[in-house]
């Protein structure tokens, strides 16, 4: 199986509020995806509480192989997601796969 682990930093908010609102769209929208994309065995989204670390929230998703994960990022529903609710108010990301 491997695991899939991206971290991302939003732009700034006005309002902490903002944030956070935008932040429970993000985990909804992508944990949402295990009803629709069946080779994703699973997904969570979590929020960073440490205000001094870079990252704002992580998701991790498990899929069986790395051409399953290549397939989720391609998947037009994922695609939505990242480019209808994450692109405009990301700032950063990072990236890594890994057998667990």
């Amino acid at each position: 199986m491997v695991r899939h682990i991206v971290m991302f930093k939003l732009k700034e908010f006005a309002y902490q509020s903002e944030k956070q609102a935008k932040m429970e769209e993000i985990k909804l929208a992508l944990e949402s995806l295990t009803d629709s994309i069946e080779f994703l065995r699973s997904i969570r989204v979590d929020f960073n509480i440490n205000p001094s670390e870079t990252w704002d929230l992580i998701l991790t998703a498990d899929l069986d192989t790395l051409e399953d994960v290549e397939a989720y990022a391609n998947h037009p529903n994922h695609v939505a997601v990242s480019k209808n609710i994450i692109a405009p108010v990301k700032a950063d990301r990072a990236c890594v796969d890994f057998i667990v």
